[in-house]
This record gives structure tokens, sequence and C-alpha cells, in this order.
């Protein structure tokens, strides 16, 4: 087998225990499009170019209440600006990818897609972490369009007392629960969180998530600053 088939396979392999929440979070953002009115056509384009769940809820939710066009699409952008902070540090880690596949790896960048890289395939010797990054993409976006478009098909169907919104926080919560190896990123999760939670109603079209993320990266620079004793 090829490097390069073996890093597919394998990123692919390490990504796919966080698909289990893909699936319901798919289910809910395909119905969330059907329900405010839009078609098949438009779920699966908006799975296809949004290529994030949260986003793809937040802006559809907006369009079908009747908001202005560039409020939904500034909520959206303010919800993915998130993607800014994760593009900037796994960077380096694909710094060997040409210029013309960077734009791809650019489209390609999803919060687990991100977790699995940084906590795991970087640290691989035995795999070329770009195609590592582009395995687990592969797995993650193969499901997402399905379970988007079954959605899609089968929300309308299903009795909202069902409440597949739950499915949201816990992708997430699957995702951080493996990050937590010591106290400092308890510490930076719980200030994160917190921030989150209190800025979040607060401030504007979703900029508290964005406000918090900061919040949690300054904690977690000062938290891990060198200490005096390292210094000496």
């Amino acid at each position: 087998m090829s490097r390069t088939k073996h890093s597919i396979l394998a990123g692919m392999k390490e990504v796919s225990p966080i698909i289990v929440g893909i699936v319901p979070f798919g289910l809910v953002a395909g119905a969330a499009v059907i329900h405010d009115g839009f078609g098949l056509a438009e779920a699966l384009g908006m799975s296809l170019l949004v290529n994030a769940g949260a986003s793809q809820i937040v802006a559809t939710t907006l369009f079908g209440d009747g908001a202005p066009l560039w409020i939904a699409l500034g909520t959206a952008l303010i919800v993915n600006a998130r993607m800014f902070i994760y593009s900037t540090s796994i960077a380096p880690v694909l710094s060997e990818a040409s210029w013309k596949l960077r734009p791809l790896l650019g489209h390609m960048l999803l919060d687990q897609n991100y977790a699995s890289t940084m906590t795991r395939g970087r640290f691989r010797e035995d795999v070329d972490v770009i195609w590592y990054y582009v395995g687990c993409w592969l797995a993650l976006a193969s499901v997402w369009q399905v379970s988007n478009i079954a959605g899609a098909l089968l929300g309308p169907l299903v009795p909202t007392s069902w409440g597949l919104d739950f499915a949201v926080p816990l992708v997430f919560l699957a995702m951080l629960a493996p990050t937590l190896k010591d106290r400092i990123s308890v510490e930076v999760a719980t200030v994160t969180g917190v921030s989150a939670a209190v800025l979040v109603p607060l401030l504007p079209i979703q900029s508290g998530l964005v406000v918090a993320l900061v919040a949690g990266m300054l904690y977690g620079a000062w938290r891990d600053r060198p200490t005096a004793e390292e210094h000496a």
C-alpha cells in the first residue's frame, strides 16, 4: 500500500468515532433547510458550499424568519469565524502543501477534521499529515452529505418532539473530551464554555462565540506561560 493511500485510510479510520454524532447533526441541518421553506437542491447546495452545520442552521433559520440577506450571511460568517482561528493554527502543519492545493484544504477545514489532525495525525510518523487530513475530510464529508439529504427528505416526517437538536452540542462534546488530558486543558475549556454561556446571549449576531474563543486562547496562553523556574 502506498504511503498516500495509507495516510488517507488512517485519517478516515481515526475520525470515524466522531462520525456517530455527525449523522443526527446532519439530519437536523438538512431538515432545517426544508423546514424554513427551501427545497432539496438548496439543502444539497448548502451542505456542499457552506460545509459547516452550525452556520447552515443559523443561516437557514434567519432566512426562514425573513431576515435580510446581509444579516443571514453576516451571522453565518461570525459563527464560522472560528475557522480563521483553526486555519492559523493548522497552517504550519499543512505547510508542505502546494499553493494550488491550499484553497481546497481550506474548504476541507471542519471542526472534527481539525481536532483529529491536530491531536493525532500530526504526531504520527507513518503518515503524510496532508493526506491524513484529506482522509478525515472524505469520511466526514461523505457522511455529512448523506445525512443532510436524509434530513431534507425525512425531516418533515420526524416529530419535533423527538428533539434531534441535542445532536449539535453532543458532536462538539465528543471532540472536546479526548483533549482534556491535563489541568490546563480543563481550565481552558471551562473558561471558554463559561465565557460563551455569558456572552453569546449578550452580544449580537453570535459574536459572543468568537469573543469566548479568544478569551479561552488568551487564558490558555497565560496559563501555559513559562514560569520563573523554567527561565532559570
